[in-house]
Formats: C-alpha cells, sequence, structure tokens
C-alpha cells in the first residue's frame, strides 16, 4: 500500500527548502545517509548541486535513490563465464 508523500524542509546554500517524497524514499534517502556517514541535510544539499536542468529537487532526490540502489544491484550481479 502507498504512503501519502511527507514534506521535510532544510537549509540548502543559506535558503530554507522544502521537498516532499514518499515515507519509502524518505527511508531510502536516510539508509544511503547513513551508509556514507553524513546528515540526511548534507546529503540533499549534494543532490541539489549535482543536479542539472529544469527538475525539481524531489524529481533530483529520487533520481539519486534509484541510481545508488540500481549501481547496488549491478554490483551484486556476476557476469556469465
Amino acid at each position: 500500500m502507498m504512503r501519502r508523500p511527507a514534506k521535510h524542509s532544510f537549509s540548502i546554500r543559506g535558503h530554507r527548502t522544502s521537498i516532499s517524497l514518499e515515507p519509502e524514499f524518505w527511508d531510502a534517502l536516510a539508509e544511503i545517509a547513513r551508509a556514507r556517514a553524513i546528515s540526511l541535510s548534507a546529503l540533499v544539499a549534494e543532490i541539489d548541486s549535482a543536479r542539472t536542468g529544469d527538475a525539481g529537487l524531489s524529481i533530483a532526490v529520487r533520481l539519486y535513490v534509484l541510481g545508488y540502489y540500481r549501481e547496488q544491484a549491478r554490483a551484486t550481479i556476476t557476469p556469465p563465464l
């Protein structure tokens, strides 16, 4: 069952912003931050500074989470001999 998006506020480069994500994305983002030993705010700021184009921050965060777990999945797949 999908849950409703939740909004969280952050301060990025001195200005306040908020993003809405589904709880599953917040959980995954927090897991990534813990694995990297950085704060959630630092990770969001890093994602914000790396984004290009007109995509909003919420979209950039979702794509970052997807890319992170795709990369992990690729690393666990052993190529056929």
